[in-house]
């Protein structure tokens, strides 16, 4: 599961990561920010998260435009989550703005369906 996010230390952002811990025993949770290493490192370790967080820092955001998620006004990723398979095949996505929060029961039907 490949899921950008737009900053580290926001509200919405801190919810969702911390909803998404339910995941790590189903599928392999890789986050991504355009943040810093070291801000992350700061975030995992006050929020406890022991999934990797990504650096998109630099070439500024070049994954998060891979996937089409980048918002070039803002300079950070939309909230884009990608399942895919062990051979690195989109199964499922959602794409959602930076300020709305996504919905953790479609992750769940998504991983239900893949399984």
């Amino acid at each position: 599961m490949l899921v950008f996010y737009p900053l580290a230390f926001s509200g919405i952002c801190h919810g969702e990561l911390t909803a998404l811990r339910a995941f790590e025993a189903d599928a392999q949770l890789l986050t991504v920010s355009v943040d810093s290493l070291f801000s992350h490192r700061a975030w995992a370790d006050q929020e406890g998260f022991s999934f990797p967080l990504l650096s998109d820092f630099w070439p500024h955001g070049q994954v998060a435009r891979a996937y089409g998620v980048f918002d070039e006004a803002k300079g950070c990723a939309l909230r884009g989550t990608f399942i895919l398979d062990g051979e690195g095949v989109i199964r499922w996505s959602v794409v959602n703005p930076a300020g709305q929060a996504r919905d953790v029961a479609d992750y769940i039907k998504a991983l239900a369906d893949i399984s």
